[in-house]
């Protein structure tokens, strides 16, 4: 009798399991596994850096130098209470009409004293005098207080954010000059067309005073920071990128996922991770608002002001952030629940499960799809696929999405998937009513 061959005979083994070194061919796939599992690392890594970056490119290069955009933007904040006040204090400060209460007291009390006025009278006219300059104040305050709520105030504002894009890029370069002046890292509106408006709503009043208001400096601070310069450079960095880095990071992430070797794994931990990276920025962004505010130097007249405006100019990137991290989190949902582990196959049974016993009451009450349902059943993962392939490119063709824009992509491929798993599970009834009858 012939005996078995043994473990060396074993052709194209190497020998058994355990047995003897690997052979040439045998070394050079694990290396090979173990560079691409390696590369694939590096390029998800890297991809879930890039994409808060890509975010902040997309601000830069699109949104900060769309003129309408930013105006739209912008142009609500002639409304917000903050801006109003501090646009009421500065335009204040600035026509400062000069009233010696005092004075003109004291004169009109020597003028009725000498007219036979009693001097405790006298005495009594005299002290009115601080009454005099608060009464003064009052009505200039009034006045500005009537023009910043007045269309000219709103007129002034949206001239001056009109070239909205020059004026953000002049917060990022420093070039350039308008009603938006930047000097040394301070970002001013000129409120000047506003100031001679007031001079001649007070003379107008019959404040004569008013007229002798000299050409004095009549900006409002909006922002100021010593690192300006600094933010300067990255933004300029960022604009020469443009919109290839979300290009970029889209092909290095679905590189990595290709090369990993657990590819829904992959796809899971790239998901998971962007929306990590897009949340630490998003966490930076308050951090620096929050240092910001409480480190404001004394030429920003107004800190409800500069919050405003700091959350306006801010206002795009911590949208995309929050889309970006809520996407990022659905996907990564979406890619576990479609995968082979316990849960996912438990979740998807209980609904085809579902499905079925709405098709049988369905069919018992004569509601039939007849071949739409047996092709839908032979073909429901592709249709699937499909459908998220659309919404996909969908989303990607959507201006600047939003969360709600997130949510209601996934509420539709829900809805989608929820008829196709009806329809399928009605063919599959169906076509077992008929094989019975």
């Amino acid at each position: 009798m012939d005996e078995p061959p043994g473990p060396s005979s074993a052709p194209g083994t190497g020998g058994a399991a355990g047995d003897g070194p690997p052979s040439g061919t045998e070394r050079r796939h694990r290396a090979g596994r173990i560079v691409m599992s390696t590369v694939s690392a590096v390029l998800i890594t890297l991809t879930c850096v890039l994409v808060p970056v890509s975010l902040l490119t997309v601000w830069v290069h699109d949104i900060v130098l769309d003129t309408g955009r930013y105006v739209a933007t912008v142009a609500p904040l002639a409304t917000d209470p903050a801006i109003q006040d501090a646009a009421v204090h500065r335009i204040t400060q600035a026509v400062d009409v000069k009233v010696d209460g005092s004075a003109v007291t004291s004169d009109l009390a020597a003028w009725l004293q000498s007219h036979g006025l009693p001097p405790r009278a006298a005495a009594a006219v005299k002290s009115l005098g601080p009454e005099l300059d608060d009464a003064v104040n009052q009505v200039v305050t009034k006045a500005a207080t009537e023009v910043v709520h007045s269309d000219t105030f709103a007129t002034v504002w949206t001239q001056a954010n009109r070239a909205a894009h020059t004026a953000v890029v002049q917060v990022l370069t420093g070039h350039g000059r308008g009603a938006v002046e930047i000097s040394d890292g301070t970002v001013t509106l000129d409120l000047g067309t506003v100031v001679d408006r007031l001079k001649q709503e007070l003379v107008a009043a019959g404040l004569s005073p008013a007229e002798k208001i000299p050409d004095v400096d009549k900006r409002l601070v909006l922002f100021q920071s010593d690192e300006l310069a600094r933010i300067r450079g990255a933004a300029h960095a960022l604009d020469v990128v443009g919109n290839w880095m979300p290009v970029l990071t889209v092909v290095l992430g679905a590189l990595g996922i290709l090369l990993a070797r657990r590819r829904r794994r992959a796809l899971v931990s790239t998901a998971l991770g962007a929306a990590g990276g897009c949340l630490v920025v998003a966490v930076a962004l308050v951090i620096a608002r929050h240092y910001y505010l409480d480190h404001l130097p004394p030429a920003v007249q107004s800190r409800a002001a500069a919050a405003v405006v700091f959350d306006t100019l801010l206002h795009f990137p911590r949208i995309a952030l929050r889309t970006a991290i809520v996407l990022g989190v659905l996907v990564a949902l979406g890619v576990y629940l479609s995968g082979a582990g316990r849960l996912p196959r438990a979740v998807r049974g209980r609904a085809d499960r579902a499905a079925d016993s709405v098709a049988r009451w369905g069919y018992a009450h004569g509601v039939r799809t007849g071949r739409v349902g047996t092709w839908t059943d032979a073909h429901r993962r592709r249709l699937a696929l499909a459908a998220l392939l659309v919404l996909a490119l969908v989303f990607a063709l959507w201006n600047h999405p939003t969360v709600p824009t997130v949510l209601l992509l996934v509420l539709v491929l829900l809805a989608v998937l929820v008829v196709l798993a009806l329809l399928a599970a009605s063919g599959r009834v169906g076509a077992g009513n008929r094989s019975d009858g």
